[in-house]
């Protein structure tokens, strides 16, 4: 078994983690013309790995088996700084998804998923995350989903709540039963993501921007719809603004969206609470535009560093 799984989630500095992203996983088996290829992935797990590549200090509670794609999950995210919270390493298997890739680099997807969620008392960190993310499988499937809706209802107060659906509607149940899942959820959540598939899955023959408003109306401080080329919608309670996307040649798009979800994120660790003004979400917006479209242009979930977002923005980068 790899080293990985036995590193637990602990800040060195004694001040507690930035972000804690809670969700399934997995190994993507990537299957193009040239042949396949195996790499870690999982949108939390690609949320996180994006968080540790960007310096955020991160801690990752998931569902690993203790096999080979397990160490590789784990090694994989322990390098870009990402902590494994102590749990996370279940018995069976780690979960997998084949994913064809089209000539555009679009990818289409099969699962076998395997999600169930460790016990784990945050009172081990020492101080409560800054920033709590969950989403995707993880906040649909049984039997781990009620213990992430119960992480949330905790974190209520003490972090700031992030949440993308990124829905897969082969792993789902009925369209009612999983909106009212994803509404339920959506009044625990701070910021909400969705792609504009996921929006149009949600709410068929809506608007994004409507949607987008919906969610805002649902207690949302922000909500964002991306939208692929052609940018994304990011509201709140006073604004809707379309940032547009930052143009690249596309390798493929497997983790656009989760770098997106990253970027934002390690933006967000930087504003004020109740400083989400026009300019600061045109700005977030941007942020996280430059990191998807960095990914895009590189073959499989490979986010950028805070180095190169920091040189695709133009902006000096801390040293």
């Amino acid at each position: 078994m790899g080293r990985g799984l036995t590193v637990a989630a602990q800040d060195t500095r004694g001040t507690g983690l930035d972000v804690v992203v809670v969700g399934e996983a997995l190994v993507d088996i990537v299957t193009t013309s040239a042949g396949t290829t195996e790499h870690p992935g999982g949108s939390p797990a690609n949320v996180a790995y994006g968080l540790g590549r960007l310096g955020v200090p991160t801690g990752f509670l998931t569902c690993l088996g203790t096999d080979r794609h397990g160490a590789l999950v784990a090694e994989h995210l322990v390098r870009a700084g990402v902590g494994i919270l102590s749990g996370s390493p279940r018995t069976g298997p780690t979960s997998t998804a084949a994913a064809t890739l089209a000539p555009d680099g679009s990818a289409r997807y099969s699962f076998s998923i395997h999600w169930d969620l460790p016990a784990w008392d945050s009172a081990a960190l020492t101080a409560p995350p800054r920033v709590l993310h969950t989403g995707s499988i993880a906040s649909f499937l049984a039997p781990g989903a009620e213990s992430v809706r119960g992480l949330l209802e905790q974190a209520q107060g003490t972090s700031l709540v992030t949440y993308d659906p990124n829905i897969r509607p082969d792993l789902l149940g009925s369209h009612a039963a999983t909106l009212a899942g994803f509404e339920d959820l959506v009044q625990l959540a701070d910021v909400i993501k969705l792609s504009d598939e996921d929006a149009a899955w949600l709410y068929p023959r809506r608007d994004p921007a409507d949607v987008a408003a919906e969610l805002v109306r649902r207690g949302a401080r922000l909500a964002v719809v991306t939208l692929g080329a052609e940018g994304a919608l990011l509201a709140t309670q006073v604004t809707t603004l379309r940032v547009p996307a930052v143009p690249s040649v596309v390798a493929d798009t497997i983790g656009a969206g989760d770098s997106y979800m990253a970027a934002l994120i390690s933006g967000l660790l930087a504003v004020a609470p109740g400083e989400l003004e026009p300019a600061t979400v045109e700005g977030l917006g941007r942020m996280a535009a430059a990191a998807a479209a960095i990914t895009v242009g590189r073959p499989g979930a490979n986010p950028p560093t805070a180095a190169e977002l920091a040189a695709a923005l133009k902006v000096p980068h801390p040293a």
